[in-house]
């Protein structure tokens, strides 16, 4: 099987070639091995290759995607005897005990794994440039990041290496990378997808496992597989009344579609993005969808003081484990990341317990909101892709934060008002996806739109909780009505 037949294919239409013996599933791994290693040099997208050592996933007729070469991101999806690095130098030496249940299942779909993508450290950066593995490229553009957490899947996959790649989202994770690389990208409702067995939910519920995928019926045919509790897990939310590979058949009934283009931190958004929402809109309403200029009505300030206060308890809490297990150093991680961590440790335990109960504010008013639309539409970022270093911390900034840290000022800080600005600084290009997050509800990235030189540009829907079904089967219409697959013949590498 030649690379350029293999990039041609979906996974479900790889599972199919094998099945029909149109090509075996040894033809189909080689492909892939042989994309990985012309294009990861350039675009540093796997951090863990494992081209020689993975056997085949489950063969069985149950097996939808038998033979399909797969990518786990290095941040949770643990994988027994496989470094976990979460993109940490503090962490380089943690090796997975067990599988997790996203890699149990990802085996019993059949899909074939190649190795671990890369992801900034902790997972905590809209850009994947972390010190442990350098920078990740965009494969459209090498100059600019493919975003972030889930960036080296997000390369990955739009460079062709594998049709789909495990990827996380605790605000906005998978749905940047497939808005910056051109791809699908749905983050499940809060429950959907178990996060077990080593922990109860990922980032207190904040974040949920998927993919991102250049199909729509890639990423159905896996929430499928990857859908349903584990013994132990700590809530159960209804299952979909059929298949999401068969509801995507189905063209959904005339919906009522908020939009919204305004950033909820009053920050700049990029014409284009602006743009891309514009003419989904009138695509919308051509097909006969009900579109009305409205947005939920929340505290755009209190929700980025919310998420900022996750990041402070989450890093915190990871760098005493890092250093409880395996004699980490706080100079093991990255300047921003023990910035963030002292700013956990010097957080009044009453403040951030107050933080995660206004979760429920944000919560109440998505939920009158959908009293009254099936669907917001919105950016799915505020700004096209960043260059590579361009997001890094300036020199000055730096030298604060050393100074910071010397002199252990955290509290400090939190009474001094800097943390607003932190927040505002952290979320600017991003500003849309944090929302999805606190609230628990599904939310998704759709490429529908490129800028005059070719770069992508997604929008982004969300739902009210529990209703992936409506999400994939307005995505599947549009993926029909504005497909996209033929953009990927021009990737740049």
């Amino acid at each position: 099987m030649k690379v350029s037949d293999y990039r041609q294919y979906d996974a479900v239409g790889l599972a199919e070639g094998i099945r029909k013996r149109d090509f075996s599933a040894d033809e189909v791994r080689k492909a892939a091995v042989a994309r990985a290693q012309e294009v990861n040099p350039e675009i540093n997208a796997i951090c863990h290759p494992q081209f020689d050592d993975e056997l085949p996933g489950s063969m069985s007729d149950e097996a939808m995607l038998s033979g399909v070469p797969f990518l786990l991101k290095d941040l949770a999806q643990e994988q027994a005897g496989k470094p976990c690095t979460y993109g940490s130098q503090a962490l380089k030496s943690q090796v997975a005990e067990r599988d997790s249940s996203y890699v149990t299942r990802a085996r019993k779909a059949g899909l074939v794994l190649l190795g671990r993508t890369a992801t900034p450290e902790l997972g905590l950066k809209g850009v994947t440039e972390s010190r442990l593995w350098g920078p990740t490229r965009n494969p459209w553009d090498t100059r600019l990041t493919p975003g972030g957490s889930s960036g080296g899947s997000g390369a990955a996959v739009a460079a062709g290496i594998v049709p789909m790649a495990g990827a996380n989202d605790g605000g906005g994770s998978i749905r940047i990378p497939a808005a910056y690389c051109g791809l699908f990208g749905l983050k499940p409702s809060r429950g959907r997808v178990s996060a077990g067995p080593g922990m109860g939910e990922h980032w207190t519920g904040a974040s949920a496992d998927h993919v991102v995928s250049r199909s729509v019926r890639d990423s159905a045919v896996m929430l499928d597989y990857l859908a349903g509790p584990e013994a132990g897990d700590p809530f159960v939310i209804p299952p979909p009344a059929a298949p999401y590979a068969s509801v995507i058949k189905q063209a959904p009934k005339p919906l009522r579609i908020g939009v919204f283009t305004a950033s909820p931190y009053n920050g700049e958004v990029a014409p284009e993005c602006v743009e891309a929402v514009e003419s989904t809109a009138h695509a919308l309403e051509n097909m006969g969808h009900k579109i009305e200029y409205a947005k939920p009505d929340f505290d755009g300030m209190a929700l980025a003081r919310c998420y900022l206060g996750l990041y402070f308890g989450e890093v915190s809490a990871t760098m005493a484990q890092a250093a409880k297990r395996f004699g980490a150093k706080d100079s093991d991680f990255e300047l921003d990341t023990r910035l963030i961590g002292m700013l956990g440790r010097t957080l009044p335990l009453p403040d951030y317990v107050q933080m995660r109960q206004q979760w429920n504010v944000f919560s109440r008013a998505l939920g009158l909101f959908h009293q009254s639309y099936d669907l917001y539409l919105c950016p799915s970022t505020g700004q096209l892709q960043p260059a590579i270093g361009a997001l890094d911390t300036p020199a000055h900034l730096q030298v604060v934060s050393r100074l910071m840290l010397l002199l252990k000022a955290g509290r400090l800080v939190h009474k001094s008002g800097v943390v607003d600005q932190l927040a505002l600084e952290s979320l600017a290009l991003t500003p849309f996806t944090q929302l999805a997050n606190l609230t628990g509800t599904p939310a998704m990235s759709v490429p529908l739109h490129w800028t005059a030189k070719g770069l992508p540009v997604g929008v982004q829907f969300g739902a009210p909780h529990g209703d992936e079904a409506t999400l994939l089967q307005l995505a599947a219409q549009l993926e029909s009505v504005l497909p996209w697959w033929d953009r990927y013949e021009s990737v740049a590498v």
